[in-house]
């Protein structure tokens, strides 16, 4: 069966635009036009994919993705935004987007993307449907690798996104070992990938930050020139 694709956005032509072009490309294809729509959608038919707008009137993109990101697991999201600065990408990355697309973007590359992702997102839906996934400890961290499900010293469930899953597991999998960040996006994205793709920076970086704020010692530490390195020795049970 075709991907089900959700395509979230305000603009009734563009949402039409690329509706129809994914559609030609063999996707099963589904529209909301605002956040609303997008739960109702969600609760109705969970979608393998989400392309989401940023700018929407009401609940915008940014607030909607928040809310997603506490699904188990979320799909991933493309967010679109004719905002395209920097500034504003780290912005949708840190909220939970898989990937991130100025508008107006090339309707080709977004195929591209969603391939992409789609790749990954069975590549790891098919590494948990195997019975023998491990679970790591790691500095008082659990890490189950099947249900993909992560806790803190005081067993507290920490959610992690797809691509912040396929991070920590390349860590827990090669621990007290640096890793080059190109090791690590061809870990998250594949072979195919473009080594100039920052969004694996901010995922590392909102990785890091949720292995952290819980006041914890430091797990991951930057190694300068050279990559990140997982500090704590990893025990598989």
């Amino acid at each position: 069966m075709s991907a089900h694709i959700l395509v979230v956005d305000d603009d009734p032509d563009l949402r039409r635009l690329i509706a129809d072009f994914l559609a030609q490309h063999g996707f099963r294809v589904s529209t909301a036009e605002n956040a609303a729509q997008l739960r109702l959608a969600m609760r109705d038919q969970r979608p393998d994919l989400i392309v989401l707008d940023v700018m929407m009137p009401g609940e915008d993109g940014l607030t909607a993705i928040r809310q997603l990101a506490a699904e188990r697991p979320a799909p991933p999201v493309i967010m679109l935004s004719a905002l395209g600065s920097d500034t504003d990408r780290i912005i949708g990355l840190e909220v939970g987007a898989d990937d991130y697309l100025s508008k107006p973007c090339n309707p080709r590359e977004l195929l591209a993307r969603i391939r992409a992702l789609l790749r990954r997102a069975q590549a790891s839906s098919e590494r948990q449907s195997s019975s023998t996934q491990p679970v790591y400890e790691f500095g008082g961290w659990r890490l189950d690798a099947l249900h993909r499900d992560l806790r803190d010293p005081e067993g507290v469930y920490v959610s992690l996104s797809d691509g912040e899953f396929t991070l920590l597991r390349s860590f827990v999998e090669h621990p007290q070992r640096v890793l080059s960040r190109d090791l690590l996006l061809v870990q998250a994205r594949g072979q195919d990938c473009d080594v100039y793709d920052r969004a694996i920076d901010s995922q590392i970086s909102r990785l890091r930050r949720k292995l952290n704020e819980r006041g914890y010692p430091e797990l991951i530490r930057t190694i300068r020139n050279e990559g990140y390195l997982l500090l704590p020795p990893v025990r598989r049970l």
